[in-house]
């Protein structure tokens, strides 16, 4: 790996893979495909643009041109852009299936043609659907609940096809949620951290009782950079941090570290389809010798402190927010 394409780069972990790479592999020269919509942000590399090997391309997945000149000059291929967001999939899944099918299918189409070494594509535990019982493995069915899991599910299976039609080198990776500097202040952690900051309740759905696994951002860059190096072609990888939490133990830590009360939770209308948990077994990363290195306390105490020190990052979001 010399020539590194990463899609979606400006967006929460494209910017903190791409920043991980270029600090520990100084030989390698990474171009970052990025359309720039709202959860795409420049400033989630400010510190890195200057740096001479990197370079940034604007443009949109699902143009085969702008997509082939960009991948003329890698040999391999992270794929992070996506529509993620589930509550906006279910006021519109369009631009999902648009974004997370088509434009896949576009870089794989292009790739297959210029004969890319390895395509990484990044996905999501909520393809599996929801469990009350175990982990996922997998191998499991994929039974997703919103437009958004569907679509990624769809992105996912397409890219397993071009693996076992065309023999193109693809490995895919599913992830569960990810906290962490740089993400877009409509997610979980990253709002309710800012509402409680700017002094305004947090929105909690239902009960709170939806449970997550949780994994800080740079333990799953490790593990896309880890599964790169040594992971089979047409295989799948689930990546998980091992910190399953309701999503009400998670608000009360939250304004634990910030020194809120109770008074500052909301219960809202629950959204539609919201599953009741996500769990993955991830034993099969583990058994090559992959292991997340953060603990969940101290991680997400560091991740409220970055947020608490840099409201020049996030203020400016939420005033133009969408």
């Amino acid at each position: 790996m010399h020539r590194l394409l990463v899609t979606g780069g400006c967006g929460f972990i494209g910017s903190n893979f791409i920043r991980l790479m270029l600090g520990k592999y100084p030989d390698l020269k990474i171009i970052n495909l990025d359309r720039l919509t709202y959860a795409g942000n420049p400033d989630n590399l400010k510190d890195v643009e200057d740096c001479p090997n990197y370079g940034f391309v604007k443009g949109d997945i699902c143009d085969a041109a702008v997509v082939r000149a960009a991948m003329k000059k890698a040999d391999t291929v992270v794929h992070f852009a996506a529509e993620s967001h589930v509550d906006r999939s279910i006021g519109d899944g369009s631009v999902f299936v648009r974004t997370n099918v088509l434009g896949t299918n576009t870089l794989l189409q292009a790739a297959r043609e210029l004969g890319i070494r390895k395509f990484l594509h990044v996905s999501t535990d909520e393809v599996y659907g929801s469990t009350m019982n175990g982990s996922f493995v997998e191998t499991d069915n994929l039974r997703p609940s919103s437009p958004y899991s569907a679509s990624k599910a769809g992105s996912d299976l397409l890219a397993l096809s071009y693996h076992t039609t065309y023999g193109l080198p693809v490995v895919v990776t599913r992830c569960t949620n990810n906290y962490g500097p740089y993400q877009y202040p409509e997610k979980l952690i990253p709002l309710f951290v800012t509402n409680l900051i700017q002094g305004l309740k947090v929105p909690v759905y239902g009960n709170g009782m939806n449970v997550r696994d949780w994994i800080y951002v740079l333990d799953h860059c490790k593990a896309i950079d880890f599964v790169l190096r040594n992971g089979a072609d047409g295989e799948v990888y689930n990546i998980g941090g091992g910190a399953e939490r309701t999503n009400m133990e998670i608000t009360r830590a939250i304004m634990k570290l910030l020194g809120k009360g109770e008074h500052m939770i909301e219960y809202v209308r629950d959204r539609p389809g919201h599953d009741l948990r996500y769990s993955l077994d991830c034993s099969k990363l583990k058994a090559m010798g992959w292991r997340p290195e953060h603990d969940f306390g101290d991680a997400l105490a560091m991740t409220v402190r970055w947020y608490v020190d840099n409201a020049w990052w996030w203020e400016k979001l939420k005033r133009s927010r969408p």
